[in-house]
């Protein structure tokens, strides 16, 4: 998936929580490259919360009946993590990639030092559509390597009792691990939970956690107050008071790191998406759809799509149609910190 948006440097620290809160990020809508009348909304990055672990990026297309056509776009130092949950996407890439993408189904896309893709939403007309799109950094040890493509149908299912259980879609969770590539301590999981359900999650003291949420509602026992992301850096601004925090659609709540549980409590029939991992190794600079460690490299990206260099490759069954990089902004591109390295 391609950003369009491009993000102002990060100029300013992690919010002041005054102690431990939890942090409640609210999705922004923003145009997605190039394709209009398509919504899509996005929670990661925020400049309160640039990473969760490893992941980076977080958006949402749908639930909405739209015409998706994304044209060859590239990416570099990063791993995109597609997760249907109505409709069909056709993905193609340079490394010769052709696979319609379905709910249930992983689509993982390893850039390394770079790739090109391209998405399609299946039919000629618009099409009910819903998916989450994330992006996972590379650490140093693979994000100069080769590109690379998988695909898993069969994921493994975590019982959580109550009738609510998890499939674990990368990483690890309870024991029961993804057969996913990965190249850093992390989980990403769906959670299902039938109405009117507390189900308790294990988790790792060491790795920092936020739950998003896909549909329905659900409250999450954080055991502190939670403070919104954007009303935090307001003056005079209060938390939302009490234990819980409240979980749907619009918002991801991060939980930080500390715990070896989390208790969820379903209002309704709900599906919830885990993200956890070990704090990442380092800062890291995230422009259009590169991730690197530095604004020469960013540069260097741009330059080397704009040139049509061998670099990223081309997309199978597409000609010159592509999109061209935006811009750079008239300022030095700034490393993002992780909340839990920068706070600890």
């Amino acid at each position: 998936m391609t950003r369009l948006d491009v993000a102002p440097p990060e100029t300013e620290g992690p919010v002041d929580c005054d102690g431990p809160r939890a942090l409640v990020v609210a999705a922004r809508e923003v145009p997605l490259g190039g394709v209009r009348g398509m919504e899509v909304h996005r929670t990661l990055p925020h400049r309160a919360l640039p990473m969760v672990g490893a992941w980076c990026f977080l958006d949402r297309f749908g639930p909405q009946d739209t015409l998706m056509r994304v044209e060859p776009h590239p990416h570099i130092g990063l791993q995109t993590v597609t997760w249907p949950i109505v409709g069909e996407v056709r993905h193609r890439d340079a490394v010769g990639s052709d696979v319609v993408v379905r709910p249930g189904a992983l689509n993982l896309m390893t850039s390394g030092a770079g790739i090109a893709h391209s998405e399609y939403s299946v039919g000629e007309g618009p099409i009910p559509l819903d998916a989450l799109q994330l992006w996972v950094a590379l650490p140093e040890s693979r994000r100069h390597g080769e590109p690379a493509f998988e695909r898993h149908e069969d994921l493994p299912v975590l019982d959580l009792g109550e009738g609510a259980d998890a499939v674990v879609v990368m990483g690890e969770l309870g024991g029961t691990t993804s057969p996913a590539t990965v190249h850093t301590p992390l989980v990403g999981a769906e959670l299902r939970l039938p109405a009117g359900v507390a189900v308790r999650i294990p988790l790792r003291l060491d790795w920092e956690y936020a739950v998003y949420g896909m549909t329905g509602t659900v409250e999450a026992v954080t055991g502190m107050d939670a403070v919104d992301a954007d009303a935090a850096r307001r003056p005079g601004s209060a938390p939302e008071a009490g234990p819980t925090a409240s979980i749907d659609h619009t918002r991801l709540v991060y939980l930080g790191k500390g715990r070896d549980h989390l208790e969820l409590r379903s209002e309704d029939d709900a599906r919830v998406f885990l993200l956890g991992g070990q704090p990442f190794e380092a800062d890291i600079v995230m422009w259009w759809n590169f991730v690197g460690r530095s604004h020469d490299e960013i540069v260097a990206a741009r330059e080397a799509w704009e040139a049509g260099t061998a670099r990223f490759g081309p997309v199978i069954d597409h000609g010159p149609e592509r999109i061209p990089a935006p811009p750079l902004p008239a300022v030095k591109l700034t490393p993002r910190r992780s909340r839990a390295t920068a706070t600890r």
